[in-house]
């Protein structure tokens, strides 16, 4: 696909962004920009394709609307042409070991020789700079999880720490990236100035962490693994039902009140005065799962699963939502595309894949823009794809691209 040919759509149709990361949180970062409009050739490692393609379907969702072309970076011509590519983008996202591009003689002030106003976003596990035996340390998901002290905070009592999936830890990342890179194009055209972002996996689980962090950091709490549990609220939270699970948050006065109503403690002692609590908690200062609950959480926490357990997960859900009260099924895949409300706002759809021939169903596009929504105008698309209709747009003859093909500083698709 030749740049020409793309449709202007969304509120980045605008930007220009160099993809040379590969397998999820800095390619996700360039996606979530086609999506919403942005020119995103992603640059595909001549030595292997990115591991990403081994998941299949995920592909064709994760790098949509992607231009895609290989390129062997590091090589003398193939720093030659990303320079070359370099002037023309606004952003370059790139995620490897710490100091892998220096090495290769790509430090961010070589890169913005050839464009002062470029926007570099280095994506890895531990960061550029640091710890030298830290910096050189390769991570993936779960390795950013443990290193952050997420792993930790997840699982059950008595088991090991608990990696949550699927890749938490990138897709955080991803977010991260994604708007410290757009706060620094916004900086970058007011002042021709760019800028690189150091942006880890670790770092950024560790930012998203809250309340639990901060008692960790301050007063040298380190919580339990408490799986679903909470040691603030006596509930459960995952209920078990008749037929399956739900979700229920037992929180605000009103909703609070309407339970203690429901299950028949109004007139109770234990739960006066009436409405005047917005959670029904465990003991102050709990440290564990083990201990006693005061006599106004055990009462109600045995209501609560009693009464749920005898029900379905459709009576649990209707009748509390009628009530007022957060609850929710814990969806599977199938129940998700049967339900009436993921299919009014069109969560799912298909969308061609060029790889198979045939339609995937996937994700929409999210959060949901009114006036300038983005677009999907392709899948993920085949290896080398469109690296012929690349460099002939920065003006490379038939005959020089077949002999990069011949260097092996780009490959060809199978």
């Amino acid at each position: 696909m030749k740049s020409s040919e793309r449709p202007k759509f969304g509120n980045l149709q605008n930007l220009k962004v160099l993809n040379a990361g590969a397998v999820i949180a800095a390619p996700f970062v360039c996606e979530l920009f086609a999506e919403q409009g942005a020119d995103v050739i992603e640059l595909e490692s001549t030595m292997a394709p990115d591991m990403y393609r081994m998941y299949g379907d995920a592909w064709s969702v994760d790098r949509r609307n992607q231009r895609m072309m290989t390129l062997n970076i590091p090589s003398p011509e193939g720093k030659e042409i990303l320079l070359q590519m370099v002037k023309w983008a606004d952003v370059l996202v790139e995620s490897s070991k710490g100091g892998t591009w220096a090495k290769w003689g790509l430090t961010d002030e070589v890169l913005w020789e050839a464009n002062p106003a470029l926007v570099i976003l280095h994506i890895s596990g531990f960061g550029n700079w640091g710890d030298p035996d830290y910096v050189r340390k390769a991570s993936f998901d779960p390795i950013g999880q443990a290193f952050s002290g997420y792993s930790n905070l997840n699982g059950f009592p008595g088991c090991p720490p608990n990696v949550t999936k699927p890749f938490t830890g990138d897709f955080a990342t991803a977010l991260m990236g994604a708007w410290a890179t757009l706060a620094a194009v916004i900086r970058a055209r007011e002042t021709g100035e760019g800028e690189s972002i150091d942006c880890t996996q670790f770092e950024s689980l560790v930012r998203i962490q809250g309340a639990t962090l901060s008692d960790g950091i301050n007063h040298g709490i380190q919580p339990m693994r408490i799986g679903n549990e909470d040691l603030v609220g006596a509930c459960a939270g995952s209920q078990k039902c008749k037929d399956g699970y739900v979700q229920v948050a037992v929180g605000g006065a009103g909703p609070v009140r309407k339970l203690v109503e429901f299950f028949g403690f109004a007139d109770d002692e234990d739960f006066q005065p009436l409405g005047s609590y917005a959670s029904i908690t465990r003991a102050p200062g709990c440290k564990s799962l083990d201990e006693p609950l005061p006599p106004r959480a055990a009462k109600f926490r045995a209501a609560l699963d009693s009464w749920c357990e005898e029900h379905t997960v459709e009576e649990v859900n209707r009748t509390f939502s009628e009530m007022g009260i957060p609850v929710s099924p814990h969806m599977t895949y199938a129940m998700m595309l049967e339900d009436p409300h993921y299919q009014a706002r069109e969560v799912f759809i298909d969308v061609h894949d060029e790889i198979t021939g045939k339609d995937v169903k996937q994700v929409n596009m999210m959060p949901k823009f009114s006036k300038h929504p983005g677009q999907i105008i392709r899948g993920g698309a085949k290896y080398n794809t469109d690296t012929n209709d690349i460099l002939e747009e920065f003006g490379y003859s038939p005959e020089e691209i077949e002999l990069l093909y011949e260097k092996g500083v780009i490959k060809k698709g199978e």
